[in-house]
Parts: structure tokens; C-alpha cells; sequence
């Protein structure tokens, strides 16, 4: 089986953006589906942007010759409190981040708009690779992209995460979750413009964060496939990796006449761009159990109020009953609990209500997505653990290893196609094909892959 028929057929590429809702998630979706330079859109809201970060302390050194410097401070500064957290985890510690695979999974979910333009900021940086100042972010970009090699490409990695937790369903996220998304599209679309404020953001976002760090291991100890997050913090560290690189090219630019203090002012407020979100801690933090399994219950509601026999009934009412106004969710997992249709801080397995949905002949089972079943089963389970780790519901749908093995370099058919194509182009277009090919929407498609392998083998 080739790679572009086994990720089609497991579901990696089938996740899709969802109909906006919200501004920043409807120009999200916009800088996407039409990703033309100069974009207007963009280019207003990257301006309000701008003037947001300008009223904010910046904590890069004044002069950019210190960057090096601080670069290094900042990564043995994560390092040594990695180092804390891991003593304090082999001292007994619990952990920091996820105590449940639910607030693991709402995790993975939360930050999806943002995984899923990995890299998109230098997008705009492509046409000018044969400049040595811009070569290394150009490398850059084709590393993010993983060179067109499926199993390195950071966007296509990450939807097949989403897919192996079951969490292909993003569609109620908050609003302001987009906005790092639609920050980064939008430098790249106006990479022209704003060279100076790529260059910035891309120092800031390829500095090793500790979050990261905390983030793998306890994702590993939730049985959750770490390798995106590995790939992350390989290439960002050490005095080849990312972080340095992203140094080097703020010097490499930094103008030899004219005002380059005003070039360092505009990288600064770039670097400050990647402060306009909630970040992972915050939300992390936000995660609350009984509020999402609230929420996603009375999503289910108005589909499901009418849906139930009358032959049960709970406190005297039917389920149907119960299901019949926006106020009614909450109590009605009270007279569960109360009834003993669910029994809390127990075994989920003991809890009638839970067998209704997972187990062998579950009435109710296929009308839960994993990530709500995890939800449901981590709210049931409360205090309770079990003895030993149990891996729950869904059989595990690992894609790595069929991926690593694929011949991710070979033409097939798309490769063909595209090579067939582009033999009837000139050079100029060609190349403006190619590019076209590598945008956020499209590199991590078969036909994206097969433009960023070649495009790479092109600039070699």
C-alpha cells in the first residue's frame, strides 16, 4: 500500500476546517482557502496586531549582537526547570499537566489551529531563496514541511494524531483559539511586507519551550504518540537546530546602512506576536471536566430530545422528558447519580449508564466520539484509578511506523502527474507552481508532498 492510500484511507486527511462561527476562526479559514499575497484582510488585522504587542514589555536584549547570548540563557533556563520537574516527578509528584487522558485530549484539540499551519509564516520567504539572507528561513519552511516526506511533514503529523485519539472533531472550539493561526497565516501571506516581523516571530516561536517538554512526557504516560512533539524539540534545539538559525537570520538582515535599530524595533514587535494567545499553560489551565461534559451533553440534547423511548423512566420522567429544555442537562446527571445509573468516583464499568455507551451490545454505542467518551469515563472515574493503566475504548490506529517505512521519496502517481505538468511550464512558472503547492492548505496533501520534494531537490 502506498502512503498516499494508506493516510486517505485511515482518516489523517480528512479532517476539515469547520464553518466559521466566530471572526478570527472565519478569517482563519479565509487566509487558508484563498492564499493570495497582500492579502487586505491580513494585512489589517496583522496591523492591529502590531499595535496591540507596541504597548507591551519585550523582554529580547536591546541590541541584537546579545541575541546569541540570551538565546542560550533561555534554553539552559528550560532545560535546568525541566530538570526540576522530572526530580519532581521521580520524587512522587503527580503530574502537572494532564491528571486525565480527557484533559490530554482537550489539549490536543484546543491548540489544533495552530498545529495545522505549522510553519506557515515563513510561507511568504519561498521565492526568494536564492537570497542567502532568507536561504536559511526558507529551510526553515521545508523542514516545518518535513522536505514533502509524509512522515516528517509537522501539519500532516498532527492531523494524524488528531485521527489515532479520535479527535478529527474540532468544530466547537472557542474563537480566540484561531488567532495564533490567523497570525501566523497572515505573515506569510504578507512576507514581503513585513520581512522584518517574520523574522521576529520566527525567533520567538522557535525557542525551546518547557511547556513542550512537560507537555511529551506526560502525553507518553497517557499512552498518547509523542513523535510530533519529539520531532518539535530535536529540531529546535542545540547550536544547529532551529533556535539558532532563527538568531543567525535576524543578524544575517539586520541592515548594513540605513536604520537597522529600526529594523531590530519592527523583529522585537514580530517576536511579541507570539504573546497574542492563550498559550498551552493557559490553556491547559482553563480545561474544566464537569463544564465540558455539560457542554457537549447539551450539544447532544437538541438532537436527542426526542430521540428516546418512553419505556424508562428516572425520578418519574422519561429521558425525552428530562432532554426537553437548555437548563435541564444538569439535573438530569443528578437523578443518574441519584438513581445509580452513574456511579461516581468508581470504575466506569460499574455505572449502568456507561454500559449504555461502551462495552458489548452498548444501546447508545457510535453516539459518543471518543474524545466524549473519554470525557464521560474520566468524569465517572473521578478519584477512582484503576490498578493498572487501562487504555480504554477505541482500538489504537498508530501510523508512524507504515509511514517511516513508505517511500515517502518515490514519484507514485501523484509525483507523475505533477512532474508531467510541470514539463509543459517554464521555469518562471514552474517555480510559481511549485511554490503555489507548498502553501499552508495544500503541502501536506499528496500533491503539496510531491511539489516540497521537488521544490527542495530544486534549490539544493
Amino acid at each position: 500500500m502506498s502512503i498516499a492510500s494508506f493516510i486517505d484511507s485511515h482518516g489523517a486527511q480528512r479532517i476539515s476546517l469547520p464553518p466559521a462561527s466566530g471572526p478570527l476562526q472565519s478569517l482563519y479559514k479565509q487566509l487558508m482557502d484563498e492564499p493570495e499575497p497582500g492579502h487586505p484582510q491580513a494585512r489589517e488585522f496583522l496591523l492591529e496586531c502590531l499595535q496591540e504587542v507596541a504597548e507591551l514589555p519585550c523582554e529580547l536584549p536591546q541590541s541584537p549582537y546579545e541575541l546569541a547570548d540570551w538565546s542560550t540563557r533561555q534554553q539552559q533556563r528550560v532545560t535546568q526547570d525541566y530538570a526540576d520537574y522530572l526530580n519532581g516527578r521521580h520524587a512522587g509528584e503527580g503530574r502537572r499537566y494532564f491528571p486525565r487522558k480527557a484533559d490530554a485530549l482537550h489539549f490536543l484539540r484546543a491548540v489544533a489551529p495552530t498545529k495545522l499551519v505549522d510553519g506557515a509564516w515563513l510561507y511568504g520567504v519561498l521565492p526568494h531563496w536564492r537570497d542567502y539572507r532568507v536561504y536559511p528561513l526558507v529551510r526553515t519552511y521545508l523542514d516545518e514541511l518535513g522536505d514533502g516526506v509524509a512522515s516528517q511533514n509537522h501539519a500532516l503529523l498532527y492531523r494524524r494524531l488528531l485521527a489515532s485519539e479520535g479527535c478529527e472533531d474540532i468544530l466547537e472550539l472557542d474563537d480566540g483559539l484561531y488567532r495564533q493561526g490567523a497570525i501566523q497565516l497572515a505573515l506569510g501571506l504578507l512576507a514581503e511586507e513585513f520581512l522584518p516581523e517574520v523574522i521576529g516571530y520566527n525567533l520567538g516561536h522557535e525557542q525551546l519551550p518547557l511547556d513542550m517538554l512537560i507537555s511529551a512526557y506526560e502525553l507518553k504516560e497517557l499512552d498518547i504518540d509523542t513523535y510530533y512533539f519529539q520531532l518539535h524539540m530535536n529540531i529546535d534545539s542545540g547550536s544547529g537546530g532551529h533556535a539558532a538559525k532563527a538568531v543567525q537570520s535576524v543578524l544575517t538582515n539586520l541592515p548594513r546602512t540605513g536604520d537597522a535599530q529600526a529594523f531590530y524595533q519592527r523583529v522585537m514587535r514580530g517576536y511579541m506576536l507570539n504573546r497574542l494567545d492563550m498559550g498551552s499553560t493557559a490553556v491547559i489551565d482553563s480545561f474544566d471536566l464537569h463544564q465540558q461534559v455539560l457542554q457537549m451533553l447539551e450539544q447532544k440534547r437538541t438532537v436527542a430530545s426526542q430521540m428516546h423511548s418512553d419505556y424508562f423512566r428516572i425520578a418519574g420522567r422519561t429521558v425525552n422528558q428530562w432532554l426537553c429544555s437548555s437548563d435541564s442537562v444538569e439535573s438530569f446527571l443528578q437523578a443518574l447519580q441519584h438513581n445509580d445509573w452513574i456511579r461516581r468516583d468508581t470504575d466506569p464499568a460499574c455505572s449502568r449508564f456507561w454500559r449504555l455507551i461502551q462495552g458489548p451490545g452498548a444501546a447508545m454505542f457510535g453516539m459518543f466520539s471518543p474524545y466524549e467518551r473519554q470525557l464521560l469515563h474520566d468524569w465517572i472515574a473521578g478519584s477512582w484509578q484503576p490498578e493498572v493503566r487501562a487504555k480504554p475504548f477505541r482500538p489504537r490506529r498508530r501510523y508512524r511506523a507504515v509511514l517511516s517505512l513508505a517511500g515517502a521519496a518515490q514519484p507514485g502517481e501523484t509525483g507523475r502527474e505533477l512532474i508531467k505538468e510541470l514539463q509543459n511550464l517554464d521555469a518562471y512558472r514552474r517555480e510559481f507552481r511549485l511554490i503555489a503547492l507548498q502553501a499552508p492548505g495544500q503541502h501536506w496533501s499528496n500533491t503539496g508532498l510531491a511539489a516540497t520534494r521537488a521544490f527542495a531537490a530544486l534549490i539544493q
